[in-house]
């Protein structure tokens, strides 16, 4: 038995109309525009960890440049690290008492020779109740982070996907 040709395009025209149909009803209100905050895993995940000793430094390189351009204070909430890219953002935690700060990495370190894992600058140091001592074992984390759009005002910045 031979079917007519015209029959093969009928399921096409049938689901065709009925998600057309289907997308036209909501009963979403106009919430459904606003954008959603990301929960994806990959903007949450821990993507580098690292257990260490800390030290701080401050007095002597106050007001120097620091390896990303950028004037050391040492009041702010800075670190140096030998290998994270410069301009990440390390959350520390003091392991003796909890105590967590959030870092920019904007120096190479630690300048000590000893095997330590970050330097921390003097606010950050405070933060962590850790300046009396000199040193803590603090554990080093960073997110990843989701990557910004090129835009008119920034065309250099990376597009992303």
């Amino acid at each position: 038995m031979r079917l007519p040709p015209w029959i093969f395009g009928f399921p096409h025209v049938v689901l065709i109309g009925t998600l057309a149909v289907s997308g036209c009803s909501s009963d979403h209100s106009a919430q459904q525009d606003e954008p959603k905050p990301d929960s994806s895993p990959a903007a949450n995940q821990t993507i580098h960890k690292e257990v260490g000793e800390a030290s701080w430094y401050g007095p002597g390189f106050h007001g120097k440049e620091t390896a990303s351009g950028e004037t050391f204070d040492a009041k702010k909430l800075t670190a140096a690290h030998p290998s994270l890219p410069l301009g990440t953002k390390a959350v520390v935690t003091n392991l003796d008492n909890g105590k967590k700060v959030e870092v920019t990495i904007n120096d190479r370190g630690p300048a000590a020779k000893e095997d330590r894992a970050i330097d921390l600058s003097s606010g950050a140091a405070n933060k962590l109740d850790m300046k009396k001592d000199g040193t803590a074992q603090v554990k080093i984390e960073t997110k990843a982070t989701k990557k910004k759009r090129a835009t008119k005002d920034n065309p250099k910045l990376a597009t992303a996907r």
